[in-house]
């Protein structure tokens, strides 16, 4: 049997439209793809194949293909490769668009080598592996935590006697918090490494900076930042995930100092990796002791966690949508241009939950303008003219959240080989095929 299967049909269309194919191995960016469809645009969806009963915008779609993943959670490159390759015989597809971070491999390496416009893999990796982050940005003079890589046991050696632990030991290629391990003594250090294994080259490990957690939302066009979000996290995200946090953010006040830093930062380390046409999501910590900003990491998608709904309602700007247009104004050479952006805070929470579905009708207060349906989970977003009205708002919440409704599961430590979907896996005859 074929490694594809069809549910129908795509005859050869003149091109007087884009083809856009969307990348995920996640269920994500529904507006990117209404956005690009309402633009006149075909769009087409490669996700995995447990994803086929999501709630995608279907009325969008030409057509979805699915990758079968392995018993690691992963696609065979090999049988990406040869779909795509089979699927472009009928499709020519103009643009790739990876919509999570887990994607950004796969699609600059399609894009190389069926030689598509866009990010390629240097650049891709800047904006997915952690340690080519903070090399580039160490190199371009962007300030990061001490780090070192974990290949060489000198150099590991080396880091432990220069500086002073705590350490954070994080995985190269997760996103947000996920994975991480702080390491407080050399002999816990070493243990540590031993139980990666054969895994370890896959992390890194950096000095444990203490300070308030930052993230920096932003439209790239033509090398230009031309739309920046900046928010911060009220409890950093290791906290959240190893803490049993409550998630919570809060937009900025323009007119603050570390606004303004911020922003001017995350328009170097744009500039320094390279970044032409896209969304982007970037975090940076305020150190407590030196009140200096570091960057932490980056990444060429749209924030997950909400948190573009939550810049939508303070600014007006979805950035799914925008990021669409920017990827169809690059390619048909047209100029973009910004809609008007709302000078409005916002700021969001979120936490697991000990029932499937919450009532959240006890929360009441005018500001709220959206509340996350999805079973054990309450969220919550608020938007006023006000910051602290927001920042009041929620330290409130937070505390009745977390008496009557918050539940907490413990985060993974070692996360390389491991799949992301837990799931029953057969036999693996199909590795892209569309669904019936």
């Amino acid at each position: 049997m074929s490694i594809f299967e069809t549910y129908k049909n795509t005859p050869y269309m003149a091109h007087t439209s884009l083809n856009i194919l969307c990348i995920s191995r996640f269920f994500k960016g529904g507006d990117f793809m209404t956005g690009a469809k309402a633009a006149g645009h075909h769009v087409y969806l490669l996700t995995s194949n447990q994803l086929d009963k999501s709630p995608w915008p279907w009325e969008s779609l030409e057509d979805v293909f699915y990758m079968v993943e392995d018993s690691h959670g992963l696609w065979n490159h090999e049988h990406l490769i040869a779909g795509l390759a089979y699927k472009m015989r009928s499709i020519k597809f103009d643009i790739l668009v990876a919509l999570d971070d887990f994607d950004v491999e796969h699609v600059a390496f399609l894009r190389e080598y069926f030689r598509i416009p866009g990010m390629g893999e240097t650049t891709a990796r800047y904006f997915r592996d952690k340690l080519a982050m903070r090399i580039k940005a160490q190199t371009e003079g962007i300030n990061v935590p001490a780090f070192t890589p974990l290949f060489h046991d000198a150099d590991i050696h080396s880091f432990a006697e220069r500086v002073a632990p705590p350490w954070i030991v994080k995985p190269r290629m997760q996103a947000s918090a996920a994975g991480l391990k702080k390491i407080y003594s050399v002999d816990e250090l070493w243990k540590h490494l031993k139980y990666l294994g054969e895994d370890r080259h896959e992390y890194l490990m950096e000095k444990f900076t203490p300070g308030d957690v930052y993230h920096v939302d932003a439209l790239t066009v033509d090398g230009k930042v031309v739309f920046a979000s900046v928010s911060g996290y009220l409890d950093t995200p290791f906290e959240v995930a190893h803490g049993g946090g409550i998630f919570r953010s809060v937009t900025l006040d323009k007119n603050s100092a570390d606004y303004n830093e911020l922003k001017r930062i995350n328009e170097h380390v744009m500039s320094a990796f390279g970044m032409q046409y896209s969304a982007s999501h970037t975090e940076f910590i305020k150190g407590k002791e030196d009140g200096k900003f570091y960057f932490l990491e980056t990444a060429s998608r749209v924030g997950g966690a909400h948190i573009a709904e939550m810049v939508e309602f303070a600014s007006g700007i979805n950035l799914w949508k925008e990021w669409a247009r920017i990827e169809i104004a690059s390619k048909t050479n047209k100029q973009y241009k910004l809609p008007k952006v709302k000078d409005n805070h916002a700021g969001i929470i979120v936490s697991l939950c000990r029932f499937k579905n919450p009532d959240t009708a006890e929360f009441n207060d005018k500001e709220i303008v959206w509340r996350l349906k999805k079973e054990h989970h309450i969220g919550l977003i608020l938007h006023s003219k006000d910051r602290n009205r927001i920042a009041t708002l929620l330290t409130a919440y937070t505390e009745r959240i977390r008496k009557d409704f918050h539940a907490s599961a413990p985060a993974k430590e070692k996360l390389v080989g491991e799949s992301h979907h837990e799931i029953s896996h057969g036999e693996h005859d199909e590795n892209w095929y569309s669904k019936d």
